[in-house]
């Protein structure tokens, strides 16, 4: 008699935490100027024996997290030979929560990059966008990473590495929404 009782309350509870979860995982990400989710050579490396413009693609973003005050972008090869590490290509912290997107050849260029953002160190070892470039042959993962935050800014430099910008968004983050691109290098 009992359990038929308890029955409907447990259920009424269940559904009213359906809203809650469908807005979290509305959080979403976009990058533009892809091929079927492969990057073209518009956003390839311009080194390391690959042939790319190097152009930092446009990213867009919605529905963040109520409570965002911040927010880093991440592309990482999770794929890169480097036992286990992985490769940063590109990373902005303290994008203002009011911005939308990141335009198209925002890297390096100050009057497209949102007021108040900072491009910090890849793993190629610049504060700026570096494309993808795997070995010869070889096709890899790249995970753009949208990181809503709880705070209005990151205590980073553009000299600060990829680790020490994970580090100081440890705890941090309200929400995250990926997008997994992915590129092919032919063995020439």
């Amino acid at each position: 008699m009992k359990l038929n009782g308890l029955l409907p309350a447990f259920c009424t509870a269940l559904l009213a935490t359906v809203p809650a979860v469908a807005v979290a995982n509305s959080f979403t990400v976009k990058v533009d100027g892809l091929n079927r989710g492969q990057f073209g050579n518009e956003q390839v490396y311009g080194r390391f024996g690959c042939h790319g413009e190097n152009v930092s693609p446009r990213i867009s973003w919605s529905h963040i997290p109520t409570g965002t005050k911040s927010i880093v972008i991440t592309i990482h090869d999770p794929d890169a030979p480097t036992g286990g590490l992985g490769w940063t290509h590109w990373q902005v912290a303290n994008i203002p929560p009011s911005q939308t997107s990141i335009e198209k050849g925002a890297s390096g260029n100050a009057r497209v990059l949102p007021i108040g953002a900072i491009e910090t160190l890849t793993d190629f070892g610049a504060s700026a966008y570096g494309g993808p470039c795997p070995p010869q042959g070889e096709s890899h993962r790249y995970i753009v990473t949208v990181s809503a935050l709880a705070v209005s800014s990151l205590d980073v430099k553009a000299d600060s590495s990829p680790a020490l910008v994970a580090y100081q968004m440890h705890g941090k983050i309200i929400g995250q929404a990926r997008y997994v691109a992915r590129y092919h290098r032919s063995a020439e």
